[in-house]
This record gives C-alpha cells, structure tokens and sequence, in this order.
C-alpha cells in the first residue's frame, strides 16, 4: 500500500491570483492569434484549408515558445 506524506503546504491568495492571470493571458495568447488568422483567411479567400494549415501553424509555433512566454507573464505579473 502506497502511503502519501501529508504535508500542508501554506498559499497564500496572492499566488492564486497570480497564477488565474497568467493561466488566462496565456490561454488568450495560445489561442486568439491562430483563431484570428483562421476566421480571417477564411472570410477573405474563402479557403478553410489554407487557413486551418496556417491556423494550425502559429498555433503549434506558440505552444513552442509556451514555457518562455508563461516565464515572461510570470515576471510582468510579480
């Protein structure tokens, strides 16, 4: 039988906080760019490929770079 230590550990509602808006910055980072390009290739060429292709891209190339800019915001925020 596995037996967990049963550590309390003290947080404080400053780094609750501070982690519900990074969490949310990051999110709107990951996922209004690609979305924007996406609706926006559509509508203007009326081609759902391209636009998923590069919706897709700059998604996957953000999520690259996710730790780095969640450093970043973490940073900006304390």
């Amino acid at each position: 039988m596995i037996r967990f230590p049963k550590k309390k550990t003290e947080i404080t509602t400053e780094v609750i906080t501070n982690t519900i808006w990074v969490s949310s910055f990051l999110a709107m980072i990951l996922s209004l760019p690609p979305l924007g390009l996406f609706l926006g290739i559509y509508f203007l060429t009326g081609d759902i490929i391209v636009g998923a292709v590069i919706g897709f891209g700059v998604h996957f190339l953000t999520l690259a770079f996710s730790s780095k800019i969640s450093k970043f915001l973490t940073n900006i925020m304390s």
